[in-house]
């Protein structure tokens, strides 16, 4: 594969067995011969052990790093931008093993990036409305106000600030201070948004649908929810006092 040209996606995995072949194969799906980057978390039930096998199938477009204990979201998606710029992708992408975000969705994102200028697209649940499927509606609402909310705080003119769908062109993540990112649940999502947009960088919006899992369970808890709500207040605070 040449890696001049080949689009990444990071997938961070803790018990995603149920989910794991059936994303692999839809992303070896697409056009454009996106590759496929697995970050496990030394998952108990036997994930790492299913992405060996397609990297048997797919040699070359599937990668598998597997780190000892479960260390969080943020932290994995950080092990992945590390491990992509190491090797020198061009436009890399965060997206859940759960079909969540619908890998269909990959090759609008990267148009946006590659084609249309963006230096980062989100895949966005509320730039056209509510685009979201199975979920309830306390949940929804939650989400929805939540973006509201960070939105009032950090000035950030994005309608889904929490998303977790999105492509990086490289030069994003080369600007970035890994070691100085705090957060490690969902605040991540906006912490990187956030960094991105003091920096100048162009962030575009591209309408999807989220659809929540069908299999596996939700990494969803209250110190999540916590972590978000107090730490997009710590970030603001803090951007008064460092230079973008």
């Amino acid at each position: 594969m040449n890696l001049q040209n080949a689009p990444l996606v990071v997938v961070p995995t803790y018990n995603e067995r149920e989910n794991i072949v059936a994303i692999v194969e839809a992303v070896m799906a697409l056009p454009d011969a996106f590759e496929l980057l697995v970050v496990d978390d030394s998952s108990p039930d036997g994930t790492a052990h299913l992405v060996r096998s397609l990297m048997e199938r797919f040699p070359g477009r599937i990668h598998l790093e597997e780190r000892a204990g479960k260390s969080g979201l943020g932290t994995a998606y950080i092990h992945g931008f590390r491990w992509a710029l190491a090797k020198g992708y061009p436009f890399v992408f965060e997206m859940d093993a759960d079909f969540s975000h619908d890998p269909k969705d990959l090759p609008r994102l990267l148009a946006a990036c590659r084609d249309q200028g963006a230096d980062v697209a989100i895949g966005s649940r509320y730039v056209t409305g509510v685009n979201v499927v199975n979920w309830p509606m306390s949940r929804v609402l939650l989400s929805f106000f939540a973006s509201k909310y960070v939105q009032f705080i950090t000035g950030m003119k994005i309608h889904d600030t929490t998303a977790g769908f999105k492509c990086y062109r490289r030069a994003v993540l080369e600007s970035m201070n890994f070691s100085a990112i705090r957060f490690v649940g969902y605040a991540f999502q906006i912490e990187m948004k956030f960094r991105a947009w003091r920096k100048g960088f162009r962030i575009v919006e591209v309408p999807v649908i989220f659809t929540d899992r069908t299999l596996g369970q939700s990494k969803m808890s209250r110190g999540i929810i916590r972590e978000a709500v107090f730490g997009v207040i710590a970030l603001k605070v803090s951007s008064w006092f460092t230079k973008s």
